[in-house]
């Protein structure tokens, strides 16, 4: 044997070509074998689980809001909506002949509405279906939007984006109307947060501001609520902070070029959004009915009240409504109290992020921001602001403040939770338990018929198909008779005659030589005043009255339509 074999023999190392044998008693020794180690997740094994636990939650969470809106009616806003959707579905894509409100939603919740009447018809679940659709997006944009990770960045503990749904998770009852029901601005935050992991998750280069300013433009055609929401405050914030930096060049760190490309992108966008309707009109489609943006500062201080309780409102914690503490019950009471923290810290991070506007870093912060407190301000001098329900005017404040505070106080408050030993794990569980009891509350109401539900029920059951009723009385029939019976709006004008409602309305209805209508219903709940002075002014004496459930309905032998004046 040489020297190195006598040297690998005395190291203990053998030859691996060649067997090696065992003896019993070095199995012995070495005792008995450990406990098998389990193979360790493939990073497909891990993501697809998180993938399942994000389908499981999203598919709850629907669940839960598709309940909580059915305890809202639907009137004729949302019916009106849920007829675009089906005439577009049917051949009429650009909506010729339809008067649209002065948002049109064309490029937002109409494509939606189609896809879910494509599924299960027309009919009132189209917009509780799709209220639920688009509140389960926002809480988990939200939550993705406020985590703040890129991909190829280290994970980072999940506090921020659970902070950023919790504060989202239960609205309160009192705005199920605002936030779980009809389309009416909160929709238009889902296309924002998604402009913003655009974003917040590329690299910079030069088709993100170019991608950036056509979806702005996209989602300005549908709801101009987006120049508040998003295009002015990135314009204003990008702005100044490309000029900051350029002023003090090698004091901040970060590319002034593309915040000032992406505030270029923005203000583009907000230019060529405003000529949405002008287009749309011009290529033969839908006309959008004008409505003035004035504002009222006579009424500031009541503007200024009204905007606290809306805001309070959308984070759940209005307790300053009169009901608070009469007729609520004491679930109800302790439910609005433990989300007056969430928004508490909303509005702790609402100061956070205006004091960063100028500050290196993260551009969404400075922008959420300035975002929150221009839709504020806005809507408090407005002639909006008059009661809660014109909190639908700033609904976006709920997902940007959700988001705002994932982004700058999650990690905060995970760190507090890692080290605190007193009281405060006791209490955030509580508050985690408060919000959890009032999405299952909201769940648990009783589901309510839509708006005129009895009178397409008793219309259907006459054969009566077609006719004539006050705006809030005729597209919420038609849909909810599930498109049986079609009543189009009409409304007294100044000598008296009924002429077609030039709001949310389809023109071709009222044409005598495609339809036939016999009836009008001149009286029940909402109903103009004057109508049936005015329906017997417009086509004479009526073959027969009917007084049902508080409803008038007057009856002619002949087609009314052949009488009504419908220039527009």
């Amino acid at each position: 044997m040489t020297a190195g074999g006598e040297m690998a023999k005395a190291a203990g190392l053998t030859n691996p070509t060649q067997p090696t044998a065992v003896t019993a008693s070095a199995v012995a020794r070495a005792g008995p074998p450990g406990p098998a180690v389990p193979p360790a997740r493939t990073p497909a094994a891990a993501r697809a689980i998180r993938a399942g636990l994000v389908a499981l939650a999203a598919a709850i969470l629907f669940f839960c809001y598709w309940r909580q809106s059915q305890a809202a009616p639907l009137s004729s806003d949302g019916s009106s909506n849920v007829l675009q959707a089906w005439d577009m579905l049917h051949g009429n894509l650009l909506l010729q002949n339809w008067w649209v409100s002065d948002v049109s939603f064309y490029t937002t919740e109409l494509p939606q509405y189609m896809l879910i009447e494509v599924l299960t018809g027309l009919g009132p679940w189209v917009v509780h279906a799709a209220a639920a659709m688009t509140y389960t997006l926002l809480v988990l944009l939200a939550a993705l939007l406020a985590r703040g990770a890129p991909p190829q960045d280290p994970p980072i503990p999940p506090g921020r984006g659970l902070l950023a749904a919790g504060l989202m998770l239960s609205p309160q009852l009192g705005a199920t109307p605002i936030l779980l029901l009809s389309p009416d601005h909160i929709g238009t935050a889902v296309p924002l947060l998604v402009i913003w992991l655009l974003i917040d998750r590329a690299r910079p280069c030069w088709w993100v501001p170019v991608l950036v300013g056509l979806l702005f433009t996209l989602t300005m055609v549908a709801d101009s609520v987006i120049l508040l929401t998003g295009i002015v405050p990135l314009v204003l914030v990008g702005a100044g902070r490309a000029l900051a930096g350029l002023i003090g060049r090698g004091k901040r760190r970060g590319a002034p070029w593309y915040e000032l490309s992406l505030a270029g992108a923005a203000a583009v966008a907000g230019v060529a959004g405003s000529f949405g309707p002008r287009v749309m009109a011009a290529l033969g489609g839908y006309r959008q009915s004008p409505v003035g943006a004035g504002t009222d500062l006579g009424q500031l201080q009541h503007g200024a009240w009204v905007t606290l309780q809306g805001f309070l409102e959308l984070f759940g914690a209005n307790v300053f409504d009169t009901s608070f503490s009469a007729a609520r019950s004491a679930l109800g009471v302790v439910i609005v109290a433990a989300h007056l923290a969430g928004a508490i810290l909303a509005i702790w991070a609402l100061g956070v992020g205006l004091a960063r506007i100028f500050r290196p870093g993260e551009l969404i912060v400075p922008v959420f921001a300035v975002a929150i407190v221009a839709n504020l301000g806005a809507y408090m001098v407005s002639v909006h602001a008059q009661d809660l329900l014109g909190a639908r005017e700033m609904a976006a404040v709920l997902p940007l403040g959700a988001v705002l505070a994932g982004r700058v106080l999650g990690d905060r408050i995970a760190a507090w939770v890692r080290t605190a030993t007193g009281w405060f794990v006791p209490v955030l569980a509580v508050l985690t338990a408060c919000y959890l009891a009032a999405l299952g509350f909201g769940a648990a109401q009783a589901a309510v018929p839509a708006q005129n539900q009895p009178l397409a029920t008793w219309l259907a059951a006459h054969g009566l198909t077609r006719g004539l009723a006050s705006y809030w009385q005729a597209n919420s029939t038609t849909v909810a008779s599930g498109g049986r019976v079609v009543v189009s709006a009409v409304l007294p004008d100044v000598r008296g005659h009924l002429v077609p409602y030039l709001w949310e309305s389809d023109l071709a209805s009222y044409d005598p030589a495609r339809y036939y209508a016999n009836f009008v219903v001149v009286d029940g709940p909402a109903a103009w005043p004057g109508m049936q002075p005015s329906a017997q002014l417009t086509f004479g004496r009526p073959a027969a009255s009917y007084q049902f459930d508080g409803y008038t309905i007057l009856v002619w032998n002949t087609n009314v339509l052949a009488k009504l004046d419908r220039r527009a």
